[in-house]
């Protein structure tokens, strides 16, 4: 592929199997697409990888998939027409890979970090045709996308992987608890986890969340 709705960097399957699958990887605000592109060498080797880059952006090198502010109580306000562009610019990213690459949505896979992670999780709430699953590393759930949640029987056959940190600085571990709350309703497969850390992916976090990618098969 050399040309999407966003700009991405690539890995092909390290197999040549018949059935390849997609992971989408979305990095978190104020970074760019080589953030995740870092963890490619980790994904199970039957996954063509894409990293995306955020289209709105903040300085050399730093995007964001929104704008926010935060208020003194920590109550966070996003750019709603942000967001949704952001989110029709994924769907149609993401819509035309599985084209050119021949991958279906039973065999995709959205993930992401922080801002990337919420991305990751409303695309499957609002789009859960368009893909197999979500891994949403220490994230949170956009109150905005509540009302636009497709049905609950169209979340039947999808997974979920959500995973945080239990002293995280800049996402606190109860938005962590309200996504499992929220999708614990839902009749997907939810794998959530908590880690003794901070806003970051530790190593034993990345080792479990791609045991359970690899397991998805």
């Amino acid at each position: 592929m050399t040309d999407l709705p966003l700009a991405f960097l690539q890995r092909a399957p390290l197999t040549q199997g018949t059935d390849p699958w997609l992971l989408v990887l979305m990095h978190g605000v104020g970074s760019n697409e080589q953030e995740l592109f870092g963890l490619a060498s980790y994904v199970p080797a039957h996954f063509h990888v894409l990293s995306l880059r955020a289209p709105y952006p903040m300085g050399p090198q730093a995007h964001a998939w929104f704008q926010f502010t935060v208020d003194t109580n920590g109550t966070r306000h996003i750019n709603v027409a942000q967001e949704r562009t952001a989110r029709e610019q994924l769907e149609r990213t993401l819509a035309q890979a599985q084209k050119e690459l021949g991958i279906p949505p039973e065999r995709t896979v959205l993930g992401g970090f922080s801002q990337g992670g919420i991305m990751a999780l409303s695309a499957l709430l609002t789009q859960p045709q368009s893909l197999r699953a979500a891994m949403v590393w220490h994230s949170r759930l956009l109150p905005e996308v509540r009302s636009l949640q497709a049905p609950a029987e169209a979340f039947a056959g999808k997974s979920l992987w959500i995973s945080h940190g239990t002293y995280d600085n800049v996402i606190p571990l109860t938005s962590a608890h309200t996504m499992r709350d929220h999708v614990q309703a839902l009749p997907l497969a939810l794998d959530y986890h908590e880690y003794a850390s901070a806003h970051e992916i530790r190593p034993d976090e990345l080792q479990a969340s791609m045991q359970w990618l690899d397991a998805l098969r």
